[in-house]
């Protein structure tokens, strides 16, 4: 018995695509330039900080992230008082702004439509267009004044939360004077989350849409409501994106300077109570001691630099990552 005759019909071959042509081996090489170039400035900046904060770290050693107390002149310094008020005032912003920046961002990419939508994008990068200064003399000479019945009333009733405490306040008293609660961590901490506000919004909201049409449908479908479908679909969905986004905002405000410079009174001891007169950052402290610094103070400033440098990297590196991986496989509850 003769086996079938195999299928005679030609078999058409794949075509295969064109290797690169000059025109895309050009923009391959910029692009490769580009990003080495900004690897190589980076690694410059780390660079020359930690050469010039050399003698300073060899003086201070390990001392130098546990000091208080900021006299080069006799070897007394330390970043601990001012890392803490960085990391206060970084996580008070923090706490405004991300609230504030999700219902932007849900608004923006859920609710607002046609040319109310495209305003409210203009409006929000417009935000993060304002120069630092301008935000500065608005903390200064408008916030602070109409703020500090705010820090009084927390201070009475939330006085129970450490953050919350005010030393040498009595609520009891109506002569009690308000400039304790002026020139705050809480106040540099509002403006500053102004300034990191738009940051996270724009992330949140690219992430929030790119969540999956036919999720978002299929949530209506089973009868969900509009909130149930964000709840279900778009909030698990821009998770990472939420996350990377606060994060990116949080080094942002870490690094704020003349914001910070303009708004508060520096003190060179660990101030948890933010609500109370006094408050520091790395970024004021270099803005306030560069101009006079001498001497192993100008080592001092830069192993400061350092220090916020490194911390500022690792978390937009962290958060860099977070966004990356919430753009790619991210799923949600339908």
């Amino acid at each position: 018995m003769q086996a079938p005759a195999a299928d005679s019909a030609p078999v058409e071959e794949r075509r295969r695509l064109a290797l690169p042509g000059g025109a895309d081996r050009v923009f391959r090489v910029v692009l490769r330039t580009a990003g080495t170039m900004v690897l190589a400035v980076m690694a410059t900046v780390g660079v020359f900080l930690s050469v010039n904060a050399w003698d300073a770290l060899v003086d201070a050693k390990w001392h130098f992230l546990t000091r208080q107390r900021w006299e080069p002149s006799s070897h007394n310094f330390g970043v601990a008082a001012v890392m803490a008020g960085t990391m206060l005032i970084a996580l008070v912003a923090i706490s405004l702004a991300v609230p504030l920046a999700t219902g932007m961002a849900l608004y923006i990419s859920e609710y607002a439509q046609g040319r109310w939508k495209a305003t409210l994008i203009s409006l929000v990068d417009l935000m993060a267009a304002v120069p630092s200064v301008v935000y500065g003399l608005w903390g200064f000479a408008f916030l602070q004044p109409h703020i500090t019945g705010l820090s009084r009333w927390l201070a009475t009733y939330g006085s129970w939360f450490p953050l919350f405490r005010v030393n040498n306040f009595d609520p009891a008293d109506p002569l009690q004077s308000m400039t304790v609660f002026t020139s705050s961590t809480f106040i540099a901490g509002i403006v500053v989350a102004l300034m990191v506000t738009p940051i996270v919004t724009s992330v949140m909201r690219e992430v929030f849409s790119q969540a999956p049409l036919g999720e978002r449908e299929g949530a209506y479908a089973l009868g969900g409501t509009r909130w149930g479908m964000i709840r279900s679909v778009v909030l698990p969905f821009g998770r990472g994106g939420m996350i990377g986004g606060t994060m990116l905002g949080l080094g942002r405000a870490m690094g704020e300077t003349i914001a910070v410079y303009m708004i508060i009174s520096p003190v060179f001891e660990i101030q948890p109570r933010i609500l109370e007169n006094g408050a520091n950052s790395i970024s004021a402290l270099i803005a306030l001691k560069y101009g006079e610094a001498r001497g192993v103070a100008l080592p001092a400033l830069m192993a400061a630099g350092l220090a916020l440098f490194a911390v500022t990297l690792v978390v937009n590196f962290i958060a860099s990552s977070i966004i990356a991986r919430s753009r790619s496989g991210a799923t949600s509850e339908v």
